[in-house]
């Protein structure tokens, strides 16, 4: 049944579905896969399962591996799936495993393969090293069944149950006798200076049956493990049930090493979880959603205070200052002192215009990345269950959004009564993308962003060359005005630092689980909250910036240009301390290169982070500095 929808009662819906799952419709390459049993000979129905890997990592390093690296069983037949940009740029390596089971067929101890590590074979030592190696830094394996991540649930405190996406290589107990990582779960894992591989696990299957709702088959609808570690004789003799002694790989490599993969796998049924909501039961053991609204509780009423001041300036003190200003004697306000004053000097062109142009254009082209994206991910269209489409998005937005990037350098630029067109074209295409590049070059990570350049200079050029200035309120005097002694507060550097500390307090919570899923692996969802963070950070360092603005130029400091940009920019530099209490506070990275990375793209979060932030706040201050100046009569 058809309905007419009328544009007044959209934007409600749309809010409330930011909050909700939408489960009305399958995205494009998610519609539920069928599986019958083996025998059955129904269309549109599969019979085997296939098991995939993803590439390895670690909380304790953040350089990945790809499956292939480590000295585990590998598929005869490999297959690896088409992966989207963003998959590649998020390092995801997908590939086929020997793992292969039937629907509803059980499993016991089925072996897969033997690896051997012969004690005088070089090629054999180091690949033993490198196992130890991924065993100490605790590598994670990460399991695909149906496009859904098999998890290792277990307890935790407090009597809640977490469902990790992806379980250990193995563990591994000191020299001194202390039992590091997974090693705890199992006390047999005792000895000294031994590491314990998970060579076995228990996968279990949940499927919801469609013969009760009409359609064949039966969907996928949960996909849990349990790692073990079980010595077997050989792969004709293997023995998972219980009196098993674990597999040992001593530190020390006296003697030959041999590992027998296996797997048993069974099936349950439970129709009261649909193909729909199957992965609400990983979602729900991640962090709880009341520290969220805890966050958004927050920033509201920074929203709040910050509204109220804004409210009574342009209501109650700037209504009467213009009141004032239109009743007086032009002799009479020559002896006024306020903003009205620096007229003639408020819109004469900044210092460095070139490169305030450009950094507006870029933070323009982020900003409505940014806004796309998370709209997009609000409704649904880029949840977890779509691998890669986060990153795909943003980065052809990226891409597509040079011609309003620049625009908005170009017309500012033509503003500031520049004539450098051209340098001004290349520096808006290049710069961010030149920055990100170096950035990872100097991190010891090349990534082949060239292929960006070629697109966004075309695109930033379009209209460069006949834009115009935009027109101003006021005419500018062709003396400047002399700035008087400012106090303190109204001085540039401290009036730029107390400006991105309420935008950063409104952010600090969600900035956490944002690098908790970067860092340490989580699966982030929330995106209806990081929707509203993001609407709540725009209208904090705009109305901040606009106080700010303000005052200054009650002071009759007229320079306003980059400072309305670095006071809302700050928050960036908040962001840097911020992940730098974050990596010695929360997280576990060793080793140089893994230092060096993070620093690395942490700067490149922070730069971005920068010039989204900075425009935000140089936008909001020049439709605040337009407006007063348009309504008062200046002589």
């Amino acid at each position: 049944m058809k309905r007419r929808i009328h544009f007044g009662s959209v934007l409600f819906p749309l809010l409330i579905l930011c909050f909700s799952s939408c489960s009305a419709f399958y995205l494009p390459g998610l519609a539920p896969v069928s599986f019958c049993e083996e025998g059955k000979d129904v269309d549109d129905c599969q019979k085997e399962i296939q098991l995939y890997v993803n590439r390895l990592d670690s909380v304790e390093s953040v350089l990945p591996y790809e499956y292939d690296v480590f000295p585990f069983c590998k598929d005869d037949h490999e297959k690896r799936p088409t992966e989207n940009l963003g998959q590649v740029l998020f390092g995801e390596r997908i590939e086929s495993s020997p793992y292969k089971f039937f629907f509803n067929k059980k499993v016991d101890c089925q072996p897969v393969c033997t690896t051997n590590f012969k004690k005088g074979d070089k090629a054999d030592i180091a690949k033993l090293d490198f196992l130890k190696m991924g065993m100490q830094l605790n590598y994670q394996h990460h399991w695909i069944i149906d496009n859904m991540p098999v998890t290792w649930c277990y307890d935790v405190e407090d009597g809640q149950k977490y469902c990790n996406p992806g379980f250990p290589i193995g563990c591994l107990v000191t020299s001194d006798g202390r039992v590091k990582d997974a090693c705890v779960i199992n006390a047999e894992f005792n000895k000294k200076n031994t590491f314990y591989v998970f060579n076995h696990v228990d996968i279990q299957i949940t499927y919801h049956s469609g013969a009760a709702e009409g359609w064949t088959g039966a969907r996928l609808v949960g996909a849990t493990l349990e790692p073990k570690s079980i010595k077997h004789a050989d792969e004709k003799n293997t023995n998972c049930g219980e009196g098993t002694s674990p597999m040992e790989v001593p530190g020390e490599f006296s003697n030959d090493v041999s590992i027998v993969y296996t797997y048993s796998v069974s099936f349950v049924e439970n129709n009261n979880i649909k193909w729909a909501s199957r992965w609400d039961y990983i979602l729900v053991s991640m962090p709880h959603t009341n520290i969220q609204w805890f966050s958004i509780m927050n920033s509201l009423v920074i929203v709040l205070f910050l509204s109220g001041m804004v409210a009574m300036i342009m209501l109650r003190t700037l209504h009467k200052d213009i009141a004032r200003y239109n009743q007086v004697d032009q002799e009479d306000a020559q002896e006024e002192s306020g903003w009205k004053q620096v007229h003639g000097d408020v819109f004469r062109p900044p210092r460095k215009g070139m490169l305030l142009s450009v950094f507006l254009g870029q933070g323009t082209q982020i900003f409505i990345m940014t806004f796309i994206t998370l709209f997009l991910a609000c409704l649904g269209f880029l949840s977890p269950a779509n691998r890669g489409a986060l990153m795909t998005c943003a980065v052809v937005l990226w891409v597509l959004l040079g011609t309003p990037a620049g625009y908005v350098s170009a017309r500012l630029y033509k503003t500031f009564g520049g004539e450098k067109w051209k340098t001004n074209v290349l520096l808006t295409a290049l710069l961010c993308p030149g920055y990100v590049h170096l950035t990872l070059l100097l991190a010891l990570l090349c990534v082949n962003s060239l292929a960006l350049y070629a697109e966004a200079v075309p695109l930033t050029a379009s209209f460069s060359d006949s834009l115009q200035a935009i027109e101003q309120p006021v005419r500018t005097n062709q003396i400047p005005r002399q700035i008087p002694e400012q106090s303190f507060f109204t001085k540039p550097i401290p009036g730029i630092v107390m400006g991105g500390i309420l935008p950063f307090g409104c952010i600090f919570i969600q900035l956490f689980f944002i690098l908790n899923s970067i860092w340490s692996h989580q699966m982030y969802y929330m995106f209806g909250f990081l929707f509203l963070v993001f609407i709540i950070l725009l209208i904090t360092c705009s109305e901040a910036t606009i106080l700010l603005c303000y005052f200054h130029l009650c002071a009759e400091d007229y320079h306003w240009w980059w400072r309305s940009f670095l006071t809302s920019g700050f928050t960036a530099v908040y962001l840097f301390i911020y992940a730098v209490h974050y990596f010695f506070s929360k997280l576990q990275i060793i080793g140089a290169a893994s230092t060096i990375l993070y620093f690395g793209y942490t700067m490149i979060m922070v730069l971005i982070f920068f010039l989204f932030t900075g425009t935000i706040g140089f936008f909001a201050c020049f439709w605040f500095v337009n407006k007063i100046y348009s309504v008062v009569k200046v002589d």
